[in-house]
């Protein structure tokens, strides 16, 4: 055929598939929702969650991404949106890269990191739009359902209410392992944790300190729990910035307890670094904050190259597809804030089905239409 005619194919192959399109408009929008409860954990209160939401348009399509931030990093993904416009929507990864040059004098970490996120998981949704293909069809997948685990149990929590939430995800969406808050009360945390325990019989109990303990502290409340509560897993007992403090409790916290955390990492070298300290049992990453689905199969790389599962964090509609392609998935966060808002604002958003939730292959993207009309009342920016 020669160079010229594999050119000229090559280039009708993208025009038939419309994946040739170039990126035409950038809109972004914020909404700030209030808890049902007021909320807290072992470092933080709230009672509102706001969520930014990127809309990427191309040919006749528009794909949505979103990151669960502070309201200011709207006006970042408007920024980034004006030096993206003419690329060509079918190499999310060539545009992910221009995003990333765009934010190095001012920092990837934190608010840019959630900017990108919210765009990078809009551009995967467009092209996948674009082909007329589920997302999860788009990356290729290890599995066709992804395991969750109910997840809230916050410290604002009376015990009656945690029990009933707790007891609600078991009995109702059939999740064999459930997460509750701990560390803003550190005397009532064994009896909140037996209370849990009782509640949910012999399904899994996790807890979550968000950092809010010394390594010395984690370590005597982590035989507490192992002894009077099997608790399986401990997210945080230690700032996850304390690579050593993890590490340590890996090693001495008793052999059924696993050690996770990773929900802040923004990039690759934060979880090359978290692995290589072997300072966890189970890696945690976050699409949201991780520079979307491009990071999070680099995160999800890396757990294969360290021989590490990954657990999803948060934001269960938007990881869906991208955990059915990473090699090694524990389970996904079904967590109540972000289950609550996803329901409310998108049309698409799973349902559990024991224990498990599955994409929808019938939906061109990751299938969440945005539901504008309920949307309004919430928005911000």
């Amino acid at each position: 055929m020669g160079w010229q005619g594999m050119t000229k194919l090559a280039a009708d192959s993208k025009e038939a598939t419309g994946v040739s399109a170039q990126i035409a408009e950038v809109t972004v929008s914020a909404y700030t929702i209030p808890t049902d409860k007021p909320e807290a954990d072992g470092t933080f209160r709230w009672t509102s969650t706001t969520i930014v939401l990127a809309h990427v348009r191309a040919a006749n399509q528009c794909g949505l991404g979103y990151s669960y931030t502070h309201e200011s990093a709207a006006a970042l993904v408007k920024f980034l949106g004006e030096k993206i416009k003419g690329r060509d929507a079918g190499d999310p990864p060539a545009t992910w890269r221009t995003l990333t040059e765009a934010v190095r004098n001012m920092g990837r970490e934190g608010i840019a990191a959630n900017a990108i996120s919210a765009l990078d998981t809009a551009l995967w949704d467009l092209k996948a739009k674009l082909l007329n293909i589920s997302l999860a069809q788009l990356f290729g997948r290890f599995r066709e359902e992804v395991p969750i685990y109910g997840s809230g149990g916050f410290t604002s929590y009376t015990d009656r209410d945690l029990r009933e939430q707790l007891a609600g995800w078991v009995e109702r969406d059939g999740c064999r392992f459930v997460k509750m808050k701990i560390g803003s009360e550190p005397a009532r945390d064994p009896e909140r944790v037996r209370q849990a325990k009782d509640a949910i019989g012999d399904r899994a109990l996790f807890v979550d300190a968000n950092g809010a303990f010394s390594p010395k502290q984690a370590l005597a409340l982590a035989e507490v729990m192992a002894d009077e509560c099997d608790v399986r897993w401990f997210e945080e007992p230690v700032s996850s910035d304390d690579l050593a403090g993890l590490a340590l409790l890996r090693r001495h916290a008793p052999p059924r307890m696993e050690i996770a955390a990773g929900e802040y990492g923004y990039d690759i070298d934060y979880f090359r670094r978290m692995l290589a300290a072997e300072a966890v049992d189970v890696q945690q990453a976050d699409v949201t904050r991780c520079m979307g689905y491009t990071g999070f199969l680099q995160a999800a790389a890396c757990c294969e190259a360290f021989h590490t599962d990954l657990s999803g964090h948060c934001a269960p509609a938007l990881h869906l597809p991208v955990m059915c392609a990473a090699p090694r998935v524990r389970h996904l966060e079904w967590f109540h804030d972000h289950v609550r808002i996803e329901h409310m604002l998108f049309d698409g958003s799973p349902t559990p089905r024991n224990g498990t939730i599955r994409p929808d292959l019938s939906r061109a993207g990751h299938g969440l239409v945005l539901k504008t009309k309920d949307a309004e009342r919430f928005r911000v920016a």
